[in-house]
């Protein structure tokens, strides 16, 4: 028998339709001499701690650090039931077709159980990057021998294994000695939720810290041959500060006088620049989400959801969790089909359809830069529009207007900066004219949103203005101003920092060692990371804003930089690329976590911890201090006797505003 395993049982579903294995059977279709089945996520999980000693069930410093000899899995309860069919499936099984999402994780979930129910058989494995019928086939016509995807294994097994390490043995050690200092709560650390946390709190204590510096500008409105146009001031370089802001409020006032004064300004240089814009790329997952996050107002985690959904569901858009925007040169010859299904789709998008030139080969085009998977676009299966939410289709349209924009040509415009004198100051007014609109007509610009969010004016368009033409002055206004703090992360922009966080670095033997592109976290985990803080009561949402609670700072502060610090975490995780490579072991790289784990525990043991006790609730069963927990229904407070008392406490919504969205715990200490 044929087995292919696929994640989910949409998935195998899919599949099962294409192979002709039409007969539906508990936990599986099946036809002839071909069966499908599915693992619903992780069926196995790593095992606690206290799987390894019953010793471990009362946490003890003494006992740290825990490093498990030969590590060990657990059968997840909620699933157990599928397990059972998998595992039975796997004994009859003569050949295996692994189906599970194209990642590192696919690759763990259908992994971990062939090796804990010791399938032996020869391995082939599907990779896919769209369940509509066509892909499907496609893929099943180029299967790749099971050897060549392993290391993607290896590698998210030394992550788990690494996040499992840090996790256990760094939250059980701070909250241990956060309670001989008398803090009563739990410490969670881990190897990416902490750096993560650590950005929202370092940008939140510079908002704080921020001490607003006055300074001036002037606005200039003029005319020459009837046009109107603005120019601003720019002030003597002994007089402004970095960013050519004025900070002395009596030149600024004896510029504006002269300026009144003079009436007219002459044109002292005109410079104009034809500049043409690339379309941007379609969408890798992060962009994706940070976009939504501008755009919609979107919840990161929400994105990821809706754009399961598009893929899964409605079999709308290519696989979302890519980290690249760029796509195979060779899906250009697919172009045509994609096109039509969308018109087809949406008449409505005839009249810019009709604008695009297919021939056009634009800078996503790029084999030497598509990873494992390629940028997020439509599939070359019409679209049933009505049967997608308002969100659902909100976010499609955004991912539909990316890979249009790859067929219409550069955003042409010329940009005119003209220099002017008035009673001897300069002035300048800057201008932009549209040669060709180019992909503009399918795309905002970010520019343009980017414009929207900090209320900069819109361009202008100057007359024609030669050197030593005079424009008359018909205004002019002095404004008091002030520097602004930088604003909170947003989930969006807290993505795009994790996402690249090597350009925070400021260390010069990290920033040599990073690659700009490396980042903390994964396409697929951010979002869960995420949430996870906001579960934790690490992070609150204030509006889009994302601000640390005290319980935040209170971590940062006690735990060690080397785990707090994003660009180690970075290191991190390009050493998971190695293994993914072949270059490391992960053996070697298990030793390597287990020293270090173990240097941290006996560094840090000792430690006294200065924490200020945070206000919880008291158990209404025993009396004794909660502590804030996740749980598949959202956050709530539990007992620290758990689980000898089992008292609970649901956590109060805020007030203001709407209601935090109840979210499914994340992995612990990830």
């Amino acid at each position: 028998m044929r087995l292919f395993l696929c994640e989910k049982p949409s998935q195998g579903k899919d599949i099962a339709r294409v192979l002709g294995a039409t007969r539906q059977e508990t936990g599986c279709y099946s036809g002839t001499g071909i069966t499908v089945t599915w693992c619903i996520g992780h069926l196995i999980e790593a095992a606690a701690p206290e799987a390894y000693g019953d010793e471990y069930k009362r946490w003890s410093l003494d006992q740290l650090p825990i490093i498990p000899k030969v590590w060990r899995s657990d059968i997840k309860a909620s699933t157990a039931a599928q397990y059972k069919i998998v595992k039975q499936m796997l004994k009859q099984a003569t050949e295996l077709v692994i189906a599970t999402d194209a990642d590192r994780e696919g690759e763990m979930i259908a992994r971990e159980v062939i090796e804990l129910c010791g399938y032996n058989g020869p391995i082939q494995r599907l990779w896919l990057s769209a369940l509509n019928d066509a892909s499907i086939r496609k893929a099943l016509g180029a299967l790749k021998p099971g050897s060549e995807t392993l290391p993607l294994y290896y590698s998210a097994l030394a992550r788990s294994r690494a996040d499992w390490l840090i996790g256990m043995n760094l939250s059980r050690l701070f909250t241990l000695l956060g309670r001989r200092s008398g803090f009563d709560g739990v410490l969670s650390v881990g190897r990416v939720q902490t750096p993560t946390l650590r950005l929202v709190v370092d940008r939140d204590r510079e908002i704080s810290a921020f001490t607003p510096t006055p300074y001036w500008s002037i606005a200039i409105r003029l005319i020459s041959s009837e046009s109107h146009f603005l120019a601003e001031w720019i002030p003597p370089a002994d007089t402004a500060d970095e960013a050519g802001r004025c900070v002395q409020e009596q030149v600024a006032q004896h510029a504006v006088q002269s300026i009144r004064t003079a009436r007219t300004a002459r044109v002292m240089s005109a410079d104009t620049e034809r500049v043409r814009e690339a379309p941007p790329l379609p969408f890798d997952l992060g962009s994706l989400q940070e976009v939504c996050s501008r755009q919609l107002g979107l919840d990161v985690a929400e994105t990821l959801r809706i754009a399961q959904s598009l893929y899964e569901t409605h079999k709308a858009t290519t696989y979302p969790r890519s980290d690249t925007g760029y796509l195979p040169e060779n899906m250009r010859s697919e172009a045509p089909v994609v096109i039509k299904a969308l018109l087809a789709a949406d008449p409505a998008l005839a009249s810019l359809i009709e604008t695009l030139d297919l021939n056009l080969q634009s800078r996503a085009w790029n084999d030497a830069k598509v990873t494992a998977h390629h940028g997020i676009i439509p599939t070359q299966a019409p679209c049933q529009l009505s049967a997608l939410s308002d969100k659902e289709q909100a976010v499609y349209a955004i991912i539909r207007a990316h890979y249009l924009c790859q067929f219409l040509p550069h955003h042409t415009f010329d940009r005119t900066t003209v220099l002017l004198e008035a009673g001897e100051q300069t002035l300048k007014a800057t201008g932009k004219r549209v040669i060709n609109p180019g992909w503009h007509r399918a795309l905002r610009s970010d520019a343009q949103d980017n414009q929207q969010e900090s209320g900069a004016q819109p361009s202008q368009q100057l007359p024609s203005l030669a050197t030593g033409t005079d424009c008359s002055i018909t205004g002019t206004e002095l404004k008091a101003l002030h520097t602004k703090p930088p604003k909170p992360y947003t989930q969006g922009e807290l993505i795009k920092a994790m996402k690249t966080v090597a350009r925070l670095v400021s260390d010069p033997r990290l920033k040599q060692i990073l690659k700009e592109a490396t980042g903390i976290g994964t396409e697929a985990t951010r979002a869960g990371i995420i949430s996870g803080l906001l579960d934790r009561g690490y992070l609150q949402k204030r509006g889009r804003a994302l601000r640390a609670t005290e319980a935040a700072q209170t971590l940062i502060d006690v735990v060690p930089e080397a785990i707090a610090d994003p660009g180690t975490t970075a290191i991190w995780e390009q050493t998971l690329d190695l293994i993914e490579a072949g270059d490391m072991t992960l053996g070697a790289f298990l030793d390597k976590q287990s020293a270090w784990v173990t240097q941290l525990v006996q560094q840090y043991g000792t430690l006294s911890l200065d924490i200020k006790q945070l206000p919880s609730p008291t158990c209404p069963d025993c009396s004794s201090p909660m502590q804030r927990k996740g749980g598949h229904k959202g956050a709530f407070w539990s007992c620290v006797r758990y689980p000898d008392c089992k008292g609970t406490r649901p956590i109060a919504k805020p007030r203001r505003g709407k209601p935090p969205r109840q979210r499914r715990q994340s992995t612990p200490h990830s």
